[in-house]
């Protein structure tokens, strides 16, 4: 038998595949680039976050950017 997180691994791209067929479904074929950039985007958006508020942690004397 699977260890119970390589089942959860397989349901959760099962279910991103179905996500994805009825996607190009509904929006067509031509959006998933778009859908690509706006995912990029977000990603790159949160890790720039993400890294900011390690930056703000590192040096607790200094005031927050904001």
């Amino acid at each position: 038998m699977a260890p119970s997180s390589t089942i959860r691994l397989v349901d959760t791209l099962v279910i991103l595949l179905v996500i994805l067929v009825v996607v190009v479904i509904w929006r067509g074929p031509k959006t998933i680039p778009q859908i690509g950039a706006m995912l990029g985007r977000g990603v790159k958006a949160a890790r720039e976050e993400a890294s900011r508020i390690r930056t703000d942690e590192s040096d607790p004397g200094e005031p927050p950017s904001r």
